[in-house]
């Protein structure tokens, strides 16, 4: 029996030793797949990372390209709509003088007929004018406001409320919602 118990003892330590070779080979196996994940990982990880920093970058320029875009068609409306601008502005001081012209006292009919033309020539300017969204600005009676009007002179006048336009001396104008010249006016003390 001894030889029974020896045959088992020596089975039962070749276990143990088996046992303990294949746990360090399955400890050694892990080791090298570790050390092998661990630069794959490493790469995985920064290959996220420069997804994600190239992500953001894509979502700027998106966002940088919408601004523009946006910016652009509220320019190209801008220009639209004060399309105009320049030429109201130097037409305005032609548009003085009709009406200048418009206010002298005539004696033949002659004159008479020449200032019914001037008259007729005036009227189509003005009409020509509103339909690109030029209007007059309205002064006398009105509340100064240094937005529409140039102040060049004060008096005092006791049918008029502190602050307010006594007399226009030149029309202003304003293109739709922009104004193209002051009015030039009288206001109250």
């Amino acid at each position: 029996m001894n030889e029974l118990s020896n045959e088992k003892q020596v089975e039962e330590q070749n276990e143990e030793v088996v046992e303990e070779v294949q746990t360090e080979a399955a400890e050694a196996t892990e080791a090298e797949a570790s050390e092998e994940v661990n630069p794959l990982q490493q790469e995985n990880d920064q290959l996220k990372q420069q997804l994600e920093e190239e992500e953001n970058r894509y979502l700027r320029l998106q966002a940088d390209f919408d601004n523009f875009r946006r910016r652009s068609r509220l320019d190209a409306e801008a220009a639209q709509k004060y399309r105009a601008q320049s030429l109201v502005a130097d037409i305005l001081p032609a548009l003085d003088n009709f009406e200048r012209a418009l206010q002298v006292n005539t004696a033949d009919e002659q004159t008479k007929s020449v200032l019914q033309g001037v008259e007729m020539v005036y009227r189509q300017l003005v009409e020509a004018l509103q339909k690109e969204g030029v209007e007059a600005i309205e002064s006398v009676g009105k509340t100064f406001d240094p937005y529409e009007h140039q102040a060049v002179m004060q008096v005092e006048d006791d049918e008029y409320e502190p602050n307010t336009v006594v007399e226009e001396l030149q029309k202003g104008y304003k293109l739709k919602d922009k104004i193209i010249r002051p009015a030039m006016v009288k206001v109250n003390q």
